[in-house]
């Protein structure tokens, strides 16, 4: 079985690391309401999703 020879530095990893990052969320206009929203989900604003009411307005 493969074994590292010496513990890898701390900078070593770190610098592997360097490209994982969160990435910016996108926004969509509401159709409805036009408030940002994200896309593939409900409006948190108006409640619609594909045109349809999924969540009522009062629950926000």
């Amino acid at each position: 079985m493969a074994v590292p020879k010496r513990k890898q530095s701390k900078a070593r990893g770190r610098k592997r690391r360097t490209h994982y990052k969160a990435r910016q969320i996108n926004l969509t206009d509401c159709p409805q309401c036009s408030q940002k929203k994200m896309p593939h989900r409900a409006c948190p604003n108006c409640g619609y999703y594909r045109g349809r009411p999924v969540i009522s307005a009062t629950e926000n």
